[in-house]
């Protein structure tokens, strides 16, 4: 399973705006709101819908997100996890064909905005809105009271149209997002490929370790995680993929503390099969293929050397026989 492949995406040209001020078109818009976490296939179905309607090019596809998450800033204690950083968000959304992307700073100041002037100020003046796609549960406005029966009315104000995405497909959006997150803090990695359409994938540096590694023939690269809000797996040990150097690599990837060497701190570090180029301070990209088993502490690094042999092997046999993995 590979990133997005949306059969409806007509370019890849998307066009980042980094707040509903700076965005202009000479066009009109067909337009969504929401946090597109993960980029599913729930998001996508949605996403497609969007893009289909603006196949005669008489209009322009248009998503408005938000960053920080509104819950970062609303519930700041509920340490919010989230699938994707902003980046990773960016680049999964630039592969479905969207035209306009608007990653507005979310604040309090926002929040407190008012129905009537977040339509009128800027869905019909900035955003240039023919039409919204929102879910019938979408809410809007001072503490959140605006509901689609209001959104609705105020279309037929200003002359847009509302467009309702059925409870059925907010359901599945709503169930595929938690279900990911859950899946992820199992292990459960097929799962959450399956509800996200594509391999979950982790983004960082590479950072050098302690190199205990090296010295019994396992060479890891250090993944430092930029973006503390960016959802970490279950511990253990994991089959990969990467794309280095324009080269497809596989590896065996560790999510732990490393107890065999009393560690203490959470590392990502991940052995390549096949691949020795030095890797420091380039960021790459990790897929996750296959969860392979818990992280364990061994009493010796010789045991710990034999069941990375182990692994090895077992990630190979893996690898050969899911061919689609390339």
């Amino acid at each position: 399973m590979d990133h997005l492949n949306l059969s409806h995406a007509k370019n890849l040209l998307l066009k980042v705006f980094e707040s509903i001020a700076a965005f202009h078109t000479d066009k009109k818009t067909i337009a969504t709101i929401g946090t597109f976490d993960g980029v599913h296939l729930g998001h996508q179905k949605i996403i497609d819908q969007l893009i289909r309607q603006t196949d005669d090019d008489q209009f322009e596809s248009l998503i408005l997100t938000f960053f920080p998450h509104p819950r970062m800033v609303l519930q700041a204690e509920s340490g919010i996890q989230l699938l994707n950083t902003i980046t990773e968000r960016t680049k999964l959304l630039a592969k479905t064909g969207l035209d306009h992307l608007i990653i507005h700073p979310f604040d309090k100041a926002f929040s407190r905005l008012t129905a009537e002037a977040f339509v009128k100020d800027i869905l019909v003046k900035q955003l240039n809105i023919q039409k919204i796609v929102i879910g019938h549960d979408h809410r809007f406005g001072t503490n959140r009271t605006a509901n689609i029966d209001d959104l609705i009315a105020f279309g037929q104000k200003y002359n847009f149209e509302v467009e309702q995405i059925s409870a059925a497909q907010i359901d599945s959006i709503a169930i595929s997002s938690t279900k990911i997150r859950t899946a992820l803090e199992h292990g459960n990695i097929q799962l959450a490929n399956n509800y996200l359409g594509y391999n979950y994938f982790l983004s960082g540096t590479v950072k050098k370790g302690k190199q205990i590694g090296r010295t019994i023939g396992f060479p890891t690269a250090n993944l430092a995680i930029e973006a503390p809000y960016k959802l970490i797996p279950k511990k253990g040990v994991y089959i990969v993929k990467s794309v280095l150097n324009d080269r497809l690599v596989f590896g065996i990837m560790n999510i732990g503390t490393n107890p065999t060497v009393a560690g203490a701190n959470l590392s990502i570090e991940i052995y390549y099969l096949n691949f020795e180029d030095d890797l420091y301070d380039q960021k790459i990209e990790v897929s996750l293929l296959h969860y392979m088993r818990n992280e364990q502490k061994f009493d010796s690094l010789a045991l710990l050397k034999k069941q990375l042999n182990s692994d090895k092997s077992e990630a190979l046999r893996y690898i050969t026989q899911h061919a689609n993995l390339q």
